[in-house]
C-alpha cells in the first residue's frame, strides 16, 4: 500500500463537517426489532416525508444505495408490456432504460444532448398513453436540472417516476405537488449520509397499480409495508421482512434532523450561494462550464477540462496535494469534463473559495 492511500485510509484527516451523522454510526447497535429502534425508524420516515415534501405514507429508507430505488421504482410498477417513456439526458436517463426493459417494459428513450435539460413537451409528445413516465431530476452525470413539475403537470393518467439522488436535500423538491408517483434518491449527496440507503417514496395512485409478485423478493412493496409498520399491513402492523441495516439508518436519522433544524429552505439557499460563487470563479479563471447555463445544479459543476491538459493528472494533484476529491465526467466525456461537488456540508462559501485557489494551483503546476 503507498504512504499516499495508508495516510489516506488510516490518518486522521479533516475534522468531521458531519459529528451527528458519523456519530450514529459508532453507537452501540440495537436490535433491529428493538423497540426504540422502531421508534428511529418511524422518526426517519416522518423526516423523510419532510425533506421529500410528501405526505406518503410508504416513504422509507430501502436498505441497499440509491440505484435500489431505481430498482424498486420499476419491478413494482412495470407490467409486461407497459409503454415506459424515458426522459434520457445523461447516464442516469441511461440507467432506467435499461432497468425498465429488464422489467418488460415497451421502452421509449427521448435522448437529448449531455448537458441541456430534459425538452417536456417533447417527453410528453413520445407516446399518447404510455404508462410510465420517467426522468432524472438532478443528472449527476451531467449538472443539469430538469423541470420534473412540468412533467408532473401534463402527465395525464401516467405515473411519473423521478430520480432525485442528487437534488435531494440540495435544491427545491416538492414531491406532491410536482405530481412525481414515485420517487427514489440516495444518502451519500446533499443529505451528508455515508451511502448505503436509498430514500424512497411512492403515493397511494402508484401503489394501486403495483405488481402484485414483482421479481424481485427483496424490493417488493407490497411485504415492506409491514416492515415499516405501515397501517393495515399484513398481520395488522409491523412485520419481519429483513434486517435492517440500524447503524446506517440511526445515521440517516441524525442527518436529516440536522438538515430539518437549520430549515429545508435554508439549506437550499446556502446550496445556490455557494454554487453561484464556485461557477462564478470558474469562468472567471477562463474555464467553460459544461452544463446549459439556467439550469446548472449548483450542488454539482460540471466544467469543460481546457485543451491540453491531463484531467485525471490533474485530478490526482488534487486529491494528493489538498485532500480535495473532483470527479471525472460520465461515458465519452470521462476524460473531457471535471465534476465538481458541494453538497451538504461542503455547500458553503469557503469551500468554493477553497476549490477554486486549489484548481487553480493545480492547472498552473500539473498543465
Amino acid at each position: 500500500m503507498s504512504e499516499i492511500l495508508e495516510r489516506r485510509l488510516f490518518g486522521p484527516g479533516p475534522s468531521n463537517p458531519y459529528p451527528e451523522a458519523t456519530a450514529a454510526l459508532g453507537l452501540p447497535l440495537l436490535g433491529h426489532l428493538d423497540p426504540a429502534f422502531l421508534e428511529v425508524m418511524d422518526e426517519t420516515c416522518d423526516r423523510l416525508r419532510q425533506v421529500w415534501g410528501t405526505t406518503n405514507v410508504r416513504t422509507l429508507p430501502l436498505s441497499a444505495t440509491g440505484s435500489s430505488g431505481m430498482e424498486a421504482s420499476f419491478v413494482n410498477t412495470v407490467h409486461p408490456g407497459d409503454v415506459v417513456v424515458v426522459a434520457v439526458n445523461g447516464l442516469f436517463g441511461e440507467r432506467m432504460c435499461d432497468v425498465a426493459a429488464r422489467c418488460g417494459a415497451e421502452v421509449v428513450r427521448v435522448d437529448h444532448e449531455w448537458g441541456t435539460p430534459v425538452d417536456v413537451q417533447r417527453v410528453l409528445d413520445a407516446h399518447p398513453e404510455p404508462k410510465i413516465i420517467a426522468a432524472v431530476h438532478a443528472e449527476t452525470s451531467t449538472g443539469v436540472r430538469s423541470d420534473i413539475a412540468d412533467l408532473g403537470a401534463d402527465k395525464g393518467d401516467a405515473l411519473l417516476v423521478a430520480d432525485a439522488v442528487t437534488s435531494i436535500g440540495g435544491i427545491e423538491l416538492r414531491a406532491d405537488d410536482w405530481g412525481i408517483d414515485v420517487g427514489y434518491a440516495g444518502t451519500q449527496k446533499c443529505l451528508g449520509v455515508a451511502p448505503g440507503l436509498a430514500p424512497f417514496t411512492i403515493n397511494e395512485r402508484a401503489f394501486e397499480r403495483r405488481v402484485e409478485r414483482p421479481q424481485s423478493w427483496y424490493l417488493d412493496l407490497g411485504l415492506l409495508g409491514g416492515y415499516v409498520g405501515e397501517a393495515g399491513a399484513k398481520g395488522g402492523g409491523r412485520t419481519y421482512h429483513h434486517t435492517a441495516p440500524v447503524a446506517m439508518i440511526r445515521s440517516l436519522h441524525a442527518g436529516l434532523g440536522r438538515i430539518l433544524d437549520e430549515g429545508l429552505e435554508t439549506v437550499w439557499a446556502r446550496h445556490a450561494e455557494a454554487g453561484q460563487l464556485l461557477q462564478e470563479g470558474l469562468e472567471e479563471m477562463g474555464l467553460i462550464l459544461f452544463a446549459e447555463k439556467g439550469h446548472r445544479l449548483p450542488e454539482l459543476t460540471t466544467v469543460n477540462v481546457p485543451d491540453g491538459v491531463d484531467a485525471a493528472a490533474v485530478r490526482t494533484y488534487l486529491l494528493e496535494r489538498h485532500g480535495i476529491e473532483i470527479g471525472p465526467g460520465a461515458g465519452k466525456y470521462a476524460t473531457t469534463v471535471w465534476r465538481i461537488g458541494l453538497m451538504g456540508h461542503n455547500a458553503r462559501p469557503d469551500a468554493a473559495l477553497l476549490v477554486l485557489a486549489a484548481l487553480k494551483d493545480a492547472l498552473d503546476q500539473v498543465a
